[in-house]
């Protein structure tokens, strides 16, 4: 066995905060949203938006309701300035709704910036630069002072040169991110944090944003929000800032440091749709916000039809949402299991139109995000009879007998396991019939004329063994009782009828009767049958016949 290289890493620093108070929160409201897919987002994939597809994809970000919306980084390209001047010159930007734009501490990055927006109403200039020992380390080779310097001379730039911008009617807000805050001391993040509002002099008016990303995802979730408390409990201008969040993905808990940072104090999320970004991507916004509404909060954002959200995504992005993401993902209101698809049928059975939500396997009603209930329980080899039935009646309107579950269970089981493959509704349709309703031998039905006299029923009927017509009749208390007697001069090996229901197939006039009959043969052995009709009468009699015509199949 090779050996492990655990010795090349070490574990991540704890925060000392004996007080946290997180762990004894639960959230109450959403945060303020702001996307990041037209930058963050879009600068991770390997073929980039152009204009008009980010044209649409900001189209699709104000349809949900994002408030704040990060559109590019004007300063690093022209095809990202272009873009910002369309969105403001084309009057395509809602006055509710603030434009963001990425920009580092540099002076002729702010002065091309705030070219790209003159004419915005509502502005977020959004400046950073690196903090972490590391970065200070191997990329600038400079001290906390001289990282200061870098931060605190590009807001007194930006606050000096945006003047024209606020006085042409624009309202500037800023945002301070020290880069890879989560893998800098605290107290120089808070040290830098606060010489940058010592310049920028927020109001109650104009609050500054300070965003405190988790540019690389190094700790567990709980490190992340004692950081997060504790920038929040030191910041000497707690009530004049807003503490915003922007975590990554790299051990896979984004969405847990999300969650529980917002229980630290932060008001703000920065994240993509389906948390699209850099290696393993940044924060998935449907995810917090539909975690929220599960838990009886309004996410503020409309994701009422998801699925027209995830092709507008795939489209514009090229990329897929994979099948198990939360929420969206094709198979995630999606059961395989027996024992759940039982589970789900009977709970749902139950739920009353304005009880809570209490649906056993799914969190959320597929509804209220525009899924769709057909795909619900999908059959492979692995599905119980209960899903079987579940398919074959929502999509088919044919309600079995429970007691008749576990054969059609069975048979759809076995062709999912010959063909080594999922089986579509479609398909265990098909089976049915096949096995059920199409069976015409050795036994087959022809003309069949039942008489009542009184509380008797006398009946004649035609009836084909392996192709020879045979005439036959009997006598019971109802048309199935006296075709039963009557199947028993037949020379027919002998049977019991154990049991008989029916119910119509569609609505109106032109609807069908489907019936099914169970029997159980000298042998032991029950077997099922169905018929289908126009007819009533005729109906429970072809579910007799496919019954032992069944039951002949398998005895040979």
């Amino acid at each position: 066995m090779k050996s492990s290289p655990v010795s090349k890493y070490r574990p991540f620093p704890s925060v000392n905060l004996p007080e946290r108070q997180w762990p004894n929160r639960t959230l109450e409201r959403a945060p303020t949203w702001c996307s990041v897919d037209l930058r963050d987002g879009n600068q991770a994939l390997a073929q980039p938006m152009n204009v008009a597809e980010k044209i649409e994809f900001f189209e699709l970000l104000v349809a949900i309701g994002f408030k704040e919306i990060e559109v590019g980084f004007p300063s690093a390209s022209q095809i990202e300035f272009d873009f910002i001047r369309r969105l403001i010159d084309e009057n395509r930007i809602p006055a509710d709704v603030s434009i963001q734009i990425l920009c580092q501490c540099r002076e002729d990055l702010i002065t091309r910036s705030l070219e790209a927006l003159q004419g915005a109403k509502n502005v977020i200039f959004h400046l950073y630069n690196s903090t972490s020992p590391a970065q200070r380390r191997y990329v600038f080779n400079a001290e906390r002072a001289d990282i200061v310097k870098i931060a605190t001379h590009a807001v007194a730039f930006l606050k000096e040169h945006a003047r024209p911008l606020i006085a042409a009617g624009t309202r500037v807000r800023l945002e301070y991110s020290p880069e890879s805050f989560t893998s800098t001391e605290l107290d120089f993040s808070l040290e830098i944090c606060e010489a940058v509002t010592d310049v920028w002099q927020p109001s109650a008016e104009n609050k500054i944003i300070l965003n405190l990303p988790a540019t690389v995802e190094y700790a567990t979730p709980n490190v992340h929000a004692d950081q997060i408390e504790w920038m929040c409990t030191h910041l000497t201008r707690r009530d004049l800032t807003v503490v915003s969040l922007h975590t990554h993905n790299d051990r896979g808990t984004g969405v847990a440091a999300t969650e529980l940072a917002l229980l630290a104090g932060a008001d703000r999320v920065e994240g993509t749709l389906f948390g699209n970004g850099e290696r393993t991507g940044n924060l998935d916004i449907v995810i917090v916000a539909l975690n929220l509404l599960t838990h009886g909060i309004d996410p503020g954002l409309d994701f009422s039809d998801l699925n027209h959200i995830r092709e507008t995504y795939e489209r514009c992005t090229r990329m897929d949402v994979p099948a198990r993401q939360p929420y969206a993902g094709e198979l995630v209101f999606t059961a395989f299991s027996g024992s759940h698809q039982d589970a789900i049928k009977k709970s749902w059975e139950k739920q009353q139109p304005d009880a809570p939500w209490d649906v056993l396997y799914i969190p959320l009603d597929p509804a209220d995000i525009g899924r769709s209930y057909k795909a619900i329980i999908r059959i492979n080899s692995q599905s119980g009879k209960g899903g079987v039935a579940y398919i074959l009646e929502k999509e088919f309107g044919l309600v079995l007998p429970k007691a008749m579950h576990k054969e059609i269970g069975k048979l759809v089981n076995d062709l999912a396991d010959n063909l080594k493959t999922e089986l579509t509704p479609e398909q265990i349709h098909e089976a049915f019939l096949d096995e059920y309703i199409r069976r015409a031998a050795p036994l087959a039905l022809g003309e069949f004329l039942a008489l009542a006299r009184g509380h008797e029923v006398t009946c004649q009927a035609e009836l084909f063994w392996n192709g020879e017509r045979r005439l036959i009749s009997g006598v019971g208390n109802g048309p199935v009782a006296a075709f039963v007697h009557a199947l028993g001069t037949a020379d027919l090996p002998p049977f019991k009828l154990l049991s008989y229901t029916q119910h119509s197939l569609e609505q109106g006039e032109e609807s069908r009767a489907v019936s099914y009959v169970e029997v159980k043969t000298a042998d032991g052995r029950n077997c099922f049958g169905a018929g289908i009709d126009e007819n009533i009468e005729r109906a429970p009699l072809k579910a007799l016949v496919s019954a032992l015509n069944r039951t002949l199949a398998s005895k040979s």
